[in-house]
């Protein structure tokens, strides 16, 4: 994955990064792995902040471009419509801790 764009958005507090994907002889990317690519593309980036707003493949090319949004907290996230919120809910890192939650304790 290449960084295309980044753009710093100060009053939405959100960074808006443009890539593009070549995947040769692969099918198109999933959303969780265009999200762990944006994490390590931005280092400091927490997970369960990006939000993938965009992503388009050209038919018979095995490029994917697209548009992610890296917030810097939940708070600027509540600009994102809901089924956005929805959309990417499967794919946050807290669903993993529910799941050890409910496993057991110290019973």
């Amino acid at each position: 994955m290449q960084k295309e764009d980044r753009k710093e958005n100060k009053i939405l507090n959100r960074v808006e990064l443009t890539f593009s994907w070549k995947h040769d002889k692969k099918s198109t990317p999933s959303r969780k792995e265009v999200i762990d690519a944006v994490h390590s593309l931005e280092p400091g980036s927490n997970r369960d902040l990006i939000v993938v707003k965009d992503c388009s493949t050209r038919f018979g090319q095995p490029l994917t471009t697209g548009l992610a949004y890296i917030y810097s907290s939940a708070e600027a996230m509540a600009v994102e419509p809901k089924y956005i919120g929805a959309r990417h809910e499967s794919l946050r890192s807290s669903s993993g801790a529910k799941e050890a939650s409910t496993e057991g304790g110290d019973e």
